[in-house]
Protein backbone atom coordinates (compact mmCIF):
# COMPACT_ATOMS: atom_id res chain seq x y z
CA UNK A 1 0.00 0.00 0.00
CA UNK A 2 1.46 3.40 -0.93
CA UNK A 3 1.89 6.00 1.81
CA UNK A 4 -0.91 8.45 2.50
CA UNK A 5 -0.08 12.12 1.85
CA UNK A 6 -2.33 14.75 3.42
CA UNK A 7 -1.47 18.35 2.46
CA UNK A 8 -1.59 20.80 5.35
CA UNK A 9 -3.92 23.78 5.49
CA UNK A 10 -1.20 26.19 4.35
CA UNK A 11 0.88 26.92 1.25
CA UNK A 12 3.44 24.38 2.46
CA UNK A 13 3.63 21.11 4.34
CA UNK A 14 2.17 17.62 4.21
CA UNK A 15 1.61 14.82 6.72
CA UNK A 16 2.72 11.39 5.48
CA UNK A 17 1.49 8.19 7.12
CA UNK A 18 1.24 4.46 6.37
CA UNK A 19 4.97 3.90 6.01
CA UNK A 20 8.05 2.98 8.06
CA UNK A 21 11.04 5.24 7.45
CA UNK A 22 13.35 2.39 8.49
CA UNK A 23 12.34 0.30 5.50
CA UNK A 24 11.71 2.29 2.33
CA UNK A 25 11.49 0.62 -1.05
CA UNK A 26 12.45 2.57 -4.16
CA UNK A 27 8.89 3.54 -5.03
CA UNK A 28 8.14 4.87 -1.53
CA UNK A 29 11.39 6.80 -1.45
CA UNK A 30 10.55 8.43 -4.80
CA UNK A 31 7.16 9.42 -3.38
CA UNK A 32 8.88 11.06 -0.39
CA UNK A 33 11.45 12.83 -2.55
CA UNK A 34 8.78 14.24 -4.87
CA UNK A 35 6.64 15.34 -1.90
CA UNK A 36 9.66 17.05 -0.32
CA UNK A 37 10.16 19.19 -3.41
CA UNK A 38 6.44 19.99 -3.68
CA UNK A 39 5.53 20.67 -0.04
CA UNK A 40 8.95 21.66 1.45
CA UNK A 41 7.95 20.37 4.93
CA UNK A 42 7.07 16.71 5.52
CA UNK A 43 5.66 15.50 8.85
CA UNK A 44 5.91 11.80 9.73
CA UNK A 45 3.95 11.07 12.92
CA UNK A 46 4.96 8.39 15.43
CA UNK A 47 8.03 7.05 13.62
CA UNK A 48 10.08 6.75 16.84
CA UNK A 49 13.44 6.48 15.07
CA UNK A 50 16.69 6.19 16.98
CA UNK A 51 19.28 8.91 16.28
CA UNK A 52 21.19 6.52 14.00
CA UNK A 53 18.03 5.51 12.14
CA UNK A 54 17.19 9.18 11.72
CA UNK A 55 20.64 9.84 10.26
CA UNK A 56 20.25 6.89 7.88
CA UNK A 57 16.99 8.39 6.61
CA UNK A 58 18.54 11.87 6.33
CA UNK A 59 21.47 10.54 4.29
CA UNK A 60 19.05 9.58 1.54
CA UNK A 61 18.81 13.32 0.86
CA UNK A 62 22.56 13.95 0.80
CA UNK A 63 25.74 14.17 2.85
CA UNK A 64 25.30 15.18 6.48
CA UNK A 65 26.66 18.29 8.18
CA UNK A 66 28.22 17.31 11.50
CA UNK A 67 27.23 19.71 14.27
CA UNK A 68 29.15 18.27 17.23
CA UNK A 69 32.61 19.71 18.00
CA UNK A 70 34.40 16.48 16.99
CA UNK A 71 32.45 15.82 13.81
CA UNK A 72 31.44 12.31 14.85
CA UNK A 73 27.73 12.54 15.70
CA UNK A 74 25.44 12.22 12.70
CA UNK A 75 22.41 13.28 14.74
CA UNK A 76 22.67 15.73 17.62
CA UNK A 77 20.36 16.01 20.66
CA UNK A 78 19.19 19.56 21.35
CA UNK A 79 18.11 19.66 24.97
CA UNK A 80 17.81 21.90 27.99
CA UNK A 81 18.64 18.92 30.19
CA UNK A 82 22.02 17.67 31.40
CA UNK A 83 22.94 13.99 31.55
CA UNK A 84 22.21 13.97 35.30
CA UNK A 85 18.67 15.22 34.67
CA UNK A 86 19.17 18.80 35.87
CA UNK A 87 18.12 21.68 33.65
CA UNK A 88 20.43 24.22 32.07
CA UNK A 89 20.20 27.82 33.26
CA UNK A 90 19.06 30.55 30.90
CA UNK A 91 22.45 32.26 31.14
CA UNK A 92 24.36 29.26 29.75
CA UNK A 93 25.69 29.76 26.22
CA UNK A 94 24.25 26.60 24.70
CA UNK A 95 20.75 27.27 25.96
CA UNK A 96 20.89 30.91 24.90
CA UNK A 97 21.64 29.79 21.35
CA UNK A 98 18.72 27.36 21.47
CA UNK A 99 16.44 30.15 22.70
CA UNK A 100 17.71 32.29 19.83
CA UNK A 101 16.19 29.74 17.49
CA UNK A 102 12.79 31.07 18.49
CA UNK A 103 13.43 33.72 15.83
CA UNK A 104 12.76 32.96 12.15
CA UNK A 105 15.86 31.52 10.47
CA UNK A 106 17.25 29.00 8.02
CA UNK A 107 19.83 26.50 9.22
CA UNK A 108 23.50 27.12 8.44
CA UNK A 109 22.95 30.25 6.33
CA UNK A 110 25.72 31.80 8.45
CA UNK A 111 28.16 29.05 7.41
CA UNK A 112 30.04 28.95 4.12
CA UNK A 113 28.07 25.88 3.05
CA UNK A 114 24.39 26.35 3.82
CA UNK A 115 22.13 23.41 4.61
CA UNK A 116 19.94 21.71 2.05
CA UNK A 117 17.54 20.26 4.60
CA UNK A 118 17.07 19.56 8.30
CA UNK A 119 15.47 16.65 10.13
CA UNK A 120 14.03 16.97 13.64
CA UNK A 121 12.40 14.37 15.88
CA UNK A 122 10.82 14.65 19.32
CA UNK A 123 12.13 12.56 22.24
CA UNK A 124 11.00 14.54 25.31
CA UNK A 125 8.13 17.03 25.01
CA UNK A 126 6.79 19.62 27.44
CA UNK A 127 3.28 19.86 28.82
CA UNK A 128 2.56 22.80 26.52
CA UNK A 129 4.31 24.87 23.87
CA UNK A 130 7.57 23.77 22.28
CA UNK A 131 6.19 23.37 18.78
CA UNK A 132 8.06 24.18 15.58
CA UNK A 133 6.74 26.60 12.97
CA UNK A 134 7.66 27.02 9.31
CA UNK A 135 7.08 29.86 6.84
CA UNK A 136 6.90 29.41 3.07
CA UNK A 137 9.38 31.76 1.39
CA UNK A 138 8.28 30.64 -2.09
CA UNK A 139 4.75 31.89 -1.51
CA UNK A 140 6.16 34.96 0.25
CA UNK A 141 8.12 35.90 -2.86
CA UNK A 142 5.09 35.25 -5.05
CA UNK A 143 3.05 37.63 -2.88
CA UNK A 144 5.42 40.58 -3.36
CA UNK A 145 4.30 43.41 -5.56
CA UNK A 146 6.29 44.21 -8.69
CA UNK A 147 8.03 47.21 -7.13
CA UNK A 148 9.28 45.15 -4.19
CA UNK A 149 10.52 42.38 -6.47
CA UNK A 150 12.38 44.89 -8.58
CA UNK A 151 13.92 46.54 -5.51
CA UNK A 152 15.36 43.33 -4.07
CA UNK A 153 16.20 41.52 -7.31
CA UNK A 154 19.93 42.26 -7.15
CA UNK A 155 20.37 42.74 -3.39
CA UNK A 156 22.26 40.43 -1.04
CA UNK A 157 22.77 40.27 2.72
CA UNK A 158 25.44 38.91 4.99
CA UNK A 159 24.45 36.09 7.34
CA UNK A 160 25.91 35.77 10.82
CA UNK A 161 25.00 33.88 13.97
CA UNK A 162 27.18 36.26 15.95
CA UNK A 163 25.09 39.14 14.64
CA UNK A 164 21.73 37.50 15.32
CA UNK A 165 22.70 36.46 18.84
CA UNK A 166 24.16 39.88 19.62
CA UNK A 167 20.77 41.44 18.84
CA UNK A 168 19.44 39.33 21.73
CA UNK A 169 22.16 40.61 24.05
CA UNK A 170 24.29 37.48 23.75
CA UNK A 171 27.99 38.11 23.12
CA UNK A 172 29.59 34.77 22.28
CA UNK A 173 33.27 33.93 22.00
CA UNK A 174 34.98 31.88 19.31
CA UNK A 175 34.65 28.69 21.35
CA UNK A 176 30.88 28.78 21.66
CA UNK A 177 28.93 25.67 20.75
CA UNK A 178 26.41 24.98 18.03
CA UNK A 179 27.93 26.31 14.88
CA UNK A 180 29.38 29.69 15.78
CA UNK A 181 31.81 30.62 13.06
CA UNK A 182 35.01 32.59 13.15
CA UNK A 183 35.92 32.85 9.46
CA UNK A 184 33.58 35.68 8.52
CA UNK A 185 30.04 36.07 7.22
CA UNK A 186 28.92 34.78 3.81
CA UNK A 187 27.00 37.07 1.44
CA UNK A 188 23.78 35.54 0.04
CA UNK A 189 21.17 36.92 -2.40
CA UNK A 190 17.82 38.00 -0.95
CA UNK A 191 16.11 36.06 -3.74
CA UNK A 192 17.12 32.44 -4.09
CA UNK A 193 16.32 30.25 -7.09
CA UNK A 194 15.70 26.68 -5.96
CA UNK A 195 18.31 24.48 -7.66
CA UNK A 196 15.80 21.71 -8.43
CA UNK A 197 12.36 23.27 -8.86
CA UNK A 198 13.51 26.63 -10.24
CA UNK A 199 11.05 28.49 -7.97
CA UNK A 200 12.17 31.80 -6.51
CA UNK A 201 12.04 32.30 -2.74
CA UNK A 202 13.07 34.94 -0.24
CA UNK A 203 16.28 34.00 1.55
CA UNK A 204 16.15 36.10 4.70
CA UNK A 205 15.68 35.48 8.45
CA UNK A 206 17.27 36.56 11.69
CA UNK A 207 20.85 35.84 10.58
CA UNK A 208 20.61 38.24 7.60
CA UNK A 209 22.04 41.77 7.94
CA UNK A 210 24.21 44.39 6.28
CA UNK A 211 22.89 44.67 2.72
CA UNK A 212 25.76 46.16 0.68
CA UNK A 213 24.88 49.53 -0.80
CA UNK A 214 22.32 50.39 1.87
CA UNK A 215 22.78 52.34 5.08
CA UNK A 216 22.59 50.23 8.24
CA UNK A 217 19.17 51.56 9.24
CA UNK A 218 17.82 51.15 5.70
CA UNK A 219 19.08 47.57 5.53
CA UNK A 220 17.57 46.69 8.89
CA UNK A 221 14.24 48.26 7.96
CA UNK A 222 14.02 46.42 4.64
CA UNK A 223 14.95 43.03 6.10
CA UNK A 224 12.53 43.45 9.01
CA UNK A 225 9.68 44.45 6.69
CA UNK A 226 10.32 41.56 4.32
CA UNK A 227 10.41 39.12 7.22
CA UNK A 228 7.27 40.44 8.87
CA UNK A 229 5.30 40.49 5.63
CA UNK A 230 6.52 37.02 4.63
CA UNK A 231 5.69 35.23 7.87
CA UNK A 232 1.94 35.56 7.69
CA UNK A 233 -0.97 33.17 7.01
CA UNK A 234 -1.59 31.23 4.82
CA UNK A 235 2.18 30.78 4.58
CA UNK A 236 2.59 29.43 8.14
CA UNK A 237 2.60 25.86 9.41
CA UNK A 238 2.82 24.96 13.12
CA UNK A 239 3.49 21.43 14.36
CA UNK A 240 2.90 20.53 18.00
CA UNK A 241 5.14 17.57 18.77
CA UNK A 242 4.29 14.15 20.09
CA UNK A 243 7.11 11.80 21.11
CA UNK A 244 8.29 9.92 18.03
CA UNK A 245 7.25 12.48 15.42
CA UNK A 246 9.82 13.31 12.73
CA UNK A 247 9.86 16.26 10.33
CA UNK A 248 12.13 17.13 7.41
CA UNK A 249 12.16 20.54 5.72
CA UNK A 250 13.86 22.28 2.81
CA UNK A 251 16.11 25.07 4.10
CA UNK A 252 16.44 26.45 0.59
CA UNK A 253 12.88 27.78 0.54
CA UNK A 254 11.41 27.86 4.07
CA UNK A 255 12.16 29.59 7.36
CA UNK A 256 11.47 27.96 10.71
CA UNK A 257 11.45 28.80 14.39
CA UNK A 258 11.05 27.03 17.71
CA UNK A 259 8.10 28.08 19.83
CA UNK A 260 8.48 28.91 23.56
CA UNK A 261 7.91 26.27 26.20
CA UNK A 262 8.00 26.13 30.03
CA UNK A 263 11.63 26.69 31.08
CA UNK A 264 11.22 24.46 34.13
CA UNK A 265 10.40 21.38 32.04
CA UNK A 266 12.81 19.18 30.06
CA UNK A 267 12.63 19.18 26.26
CA UNK A 268 14.78 17.10 23.93
CA UNK A 269 14.68 16.92 20.16
CA UNK A 270 17.20 15.25 17.88
CA UNK A 271 18.52 17.20 14.91
CA UNK A 272 20.19 16.02 11.71
CA UNK A 273 21.36 18.50 9.10
CA UNK A 274 21.93 17.76 5.42
CA UNK A 275 24.62 19.68 3.57
CA UNK A 276 23.77 21.70 0.50
CA UNK A 277 25.35 21.16 -2.88
CA UNK A 278 28.49 23.33 -2.95
CA UNK A 279 27.61 24.39 -6.50
CA UNK A 280 24.49 26.19 -5.28
CA UNK A 281 24.77 26.55 -1.48
CA UNK A 282 28.37 27.70 -0.96
CA UNK A 283 29.18 31.38 -0.37
CA UNK A 284 32.69 32.61 0.39
CA UNK A 285 32.86 34.11 3.92
CA UNK A 286 33.96 37.72 4.19
CA UNK A 287 36.56 37.86 7.02
CA UNK A 288 35.81 41.56 7.54
CA UNK A 289 32.21 40.74 8.44
CA UNK A 290 31.14 38.76 11.47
Amino acid sequence: MPPTIRPCDATLGAVITDLDLRALDDATWKTIEDAFLEYAVLIFPAQKLSPDEQADFAERFGALLHLDPHGKMRSVPLSNQRADGSLLGDDETYLRVLHGNEGWHTDSSYMALAAKASVLSAHVVTSEGGGTEWADMRAAYDALDDASRERIADLSAYHSLYHSQSKLGHQADEGSLYGFHGDGAPLRPLVKVHPVTGRKALFIGRHAYGIPGLRVAESEELLARLLDDACQPPRLLLHEWDVGDLVIWDNRCVLHRARPYPRDEPRTVVHTRIAGDPATEYAEPNPEMR
